[in-house]
């Protein structure tokens, strides 16, 4: 299994009506649940870390259409 590959599914299963409630909004989605809502990439990231392990939650930007798809990924990692 793909990693957070379960987050994905549930995002796309739930899209529009997780786009109703949240549009333009970023969620943090782990075991199909609805972590929180933030307004802004960094922030969702930095709270989650606060309580969740970096790698085990999606965040998604809650958006109808497949543009959204796209994954990015964020490391905290110096390059020297």
């Amino acid at each position: 299994m793909i990693m957070l590959e379960s987050e994905f599914d549930f995002f796309l299963k739930n899209q529009a009506t997780l786009v109703s409630k949240y549009r333009g909004k970023y969620i943090v989605i782990k075991n199909k649940k609805i972590l929180g809502v933030y307004n802004d990439i960094s922030s969702a990231i930095n709270e989650t870390s606060k309580t969740e392990k970096p790698g085990t939650f999606l965040v998604q930007k809650c958006e109808p259409g497949k543009a959204v798809y796209t994954q990015f990924f964020h490391s905290r990692v110096k390059v020297v």
